[in-house]
């Protein structure tokens, strides 16, 4: 339930084992780092519901660890239609997803749905590639873009909520 002095933020893939709760991770670290985690409420979800409950993606928690981000914690979750409602950002990790936000997200909530590249600043691309059926490389890949855009993202936060 969104806490009305929290803003919310929420990371979506497919299946919310790889991209997205690596996003979860890093942008937490972030937050933690910036001194704003009592502000932010943040979490993950998939749009289909093959990995509920699950942890995530072996290879993803072993990229994350190796730059310090711990996702061992972190289950695989379904999005709802109440995260629409508790989130002020819905990012998805690609067009596909977004597409799936589209169709079931309520109408007065869409403006809240985006793509999480859109905050990169060092990545022109605008899509998170799914790393699951690839090797190592690709998972390192989709940590150098969710860096750069978790970055981004608490600027853009900071700048509009936390002005001085």
């Amino acid at each position: 339930m969104k806490s009305e002095n929290k803003i919310g933020v929420i990371f979506i893939c497919m299946g919310n084992i790889c991209r997205s709760p690596t996003a979860e991770a890093v942008f937490r670290a972030r937050v933690e780092e910036a001194g704003l985690a009592q502000h932010i409420l943040i979490d993950s979800s998939g749009t289909h519901d093959y990995h509920i409950g699950s942890e995530p993606d072996a290879r993803a928690q072993r990229a994350a660890k190796q730059r310090g981000y711990d996702m061992s914690a972190l289950r695989g979750r379904q999005v709802e239609v109440a995260d629409f409602g508790r989130f002020d950002y819905v990012l998805a990790m690609d067009n596909a997803n977004l597409a799936i936000l589209h169709r079931i997200c309520p109408q007065a909530q869409r403006d809240r749905l985006g793509l999480f590249l859109q905050y990169a600043s060092r990545h022109a691309e605008r899509e998170v590639p799914d790393p699951y059926y690839g090797g190592a490389d690709g998972f390192e890949r989709v940590l150098d873009m969710v860096e750069d855009a978790s970055t981004g993202l608490l600027q853009h936060i900071q700048s509009k909520y936390f002005k001085e």
